[in-house]
């Protein structure tokens, strides 16, 4: 399996607009063929970072995530609303 963490900085002023697409994001994903788990929170300690966490059950099913249509769309657009993002994987 395949776990991703995204960590993604929030300007405040925009905040509201990231986690509504951040949630369809999410929402779209957790439908996607060999997705185990698809979430997003809300950091407790650092104020302004939201992650979202995914597991895949393997490469396959996350190559056809990152082609889903609701990938392609909605990821540029949290790119251009976040102050940066950052992706940790992790296979087990």
């Amino acid at each position: 399996m395949i776990r991703l963490n995204v960590f993604i900085s929030v300007n405040e002023g925009n905040r509201d607009e990231l986690i509504d697409v951040a949630s369809k994001l999410t929402k779209a994903s957790q439908t996607d063929k060999g997705c185990i788990a698809y979430d997003i929170f809300a950091s407790a300690t650092r104020q302004g970072v939201l992650m979202i966490c995914e597991t895949w059950q393997d490469e396959a099913s996350l190559a056809a995530h990152e082609a889903a249509p609701h990938f392609i769309t909605l990821v540029p657009r949290l790119k251009a609303l976040s102050e940066g993002m950052k992706t940790e994987k992790f296979t087990f």
